[in-house]
């Protein structure tokens, strides 16, 4: 039997979640799903954006499908946000960020990479303080260890991909001690793995200029936290934009899968959310964590069947209900 834990979260969550779920089900007859809460209205219901009981059942189903996070625009007492909180005490040290061209709604063929993040650390360990009244330092993170764990999940996600080239991104020619660090423990596990024949670098503004001009070209990114968060979200234009941006945050036997697109408030309850995103995201952990290679093809073709005849069509109120028709149509 495979196990779900399902956390609908904020906003438009609670409307595409259950699509996604509902084409697990149609690839998964065995699937068991569980629900749990997290989120802003979580926090505000319970005093905890995420409760124990949610990360107890995450670990007790080993996947999750996470919906979307509201958060507040200025500091809340006690508040922390859902999915660094997810991130953090799950372990879940890897951030998968695909990006691809989709038929009918892509401005450029042949894009295929996939960015791979280091999730744990970096400028995102939550560690800032007031050195002064007119001074805030935040403390930047990287581990040898963290640094060889993503380049030993590189170097599998590379023989399962068949990637030609494998590009660590970094700014080590600034940040020495961190970026260097980096750079050199991953180097020393893909060329441990075979892999030293395929391996670049890229400072990281080169690789963003790069990604904006000739997106085809990369394969397999791999780099840390801030710099994989800001190089995604520019990537996934090649793709359809936010919108349709799928991701996995993975760990060891456990895995997250979480669409990027946020809560979208204005849009939640009219019926008009896109739940692609929450789908591709599904996909991820049949493709990587369940190893499910069959079904996330079919749910890859279904996706692409579907782009193909309708691309950016707007079906307004009945846009989530009308995507779900057509994909559960075409699985």
């Amino acid at each position: 039997m495979t196990r779900l834990c399902v956390i609908p979260g904020d906003g438009i969550g609670p409307e595409v979640v259950p699509v996604a779920v509902k084409v697990l089900e149609r690839l998964l007859p065995d699937l068991q799903v569980i629900e749990a809460e997290a989120g802003w209205e979580c926090f505000k219901h319970h005093g905890q954006s995420v409760p124990e009981s949610t990360l107890q059942t995450m670990r007790d189903c080993g996947a999750g499908l996470f919906g979307a996070v509201s958060s507040p625009l200025q500091a809340v007492a006690g508040y922390r946000s859902a999915i660094l909180t997810l991130r953090q005490k799950l372990a879940l040290a890897v951030n998968l960020r695909p990006v691809r061209s989709w038929p009918g709604l892509s401005e450029k063929l042949g894009v295929d990479l996939l960015i791979l993040r280091e999730n744990s650390e970096g400028l995102y360990v939550g560690k800032e303080y007031m050195a002064s009244a007119d001074l805030a330092i935040a403390e930047r993170h990287i581990s040898r260890q963290a640094s060889e764990h993503i380049a030993q999940r590189a170097s599998d996600i590379a023989r399962l991909r068949g990637s030609r080239r494998i590009t660590l991104v970094h700014k080590a020619n600034v940040l020495p001690l961190t970026c260097g660090l980096f750079r050199d423990s991953c180097r020393k596990v893909l060329e441990a793995n075979g892999l030293s024949a395929l391996v670049d670098e890229r400072l990281v503004d080169v690789a963003a200029l790069q990604l904006v001009e000739r997106p085809e070209e990369f394969d397999l990114i791999v780099t840390t936290n801030l710099f994989g968060d800001v190089l995604s979200d520019l990537a996934s234009h090649w793709g359809g934009g936010l919108g349709l941006a799928p991701s996995l945050n993975w760990g060891q036997g456990i895995a997250l899968a979480e669409p990027v697109h946020g809560s979208a408030p204005d849009i939640a309850g009219s019926g008009r959310a896109n739940p692609l995103a929450a789908v591709l995201s599904a996909g991820l952990l049949l493709r990587y964590h369940w190893q499910r290679i069959e079904q996330a093809d079919q749910l890859d073709q279904a996706v692409a069947s579907l782009l193909q005849e309708v691309g950016k069509a707007d079906w307004g109120e009945q846009t989530t209900r009308r995507f779900e028709q057509e994909l559960l149509a075409r699985l």
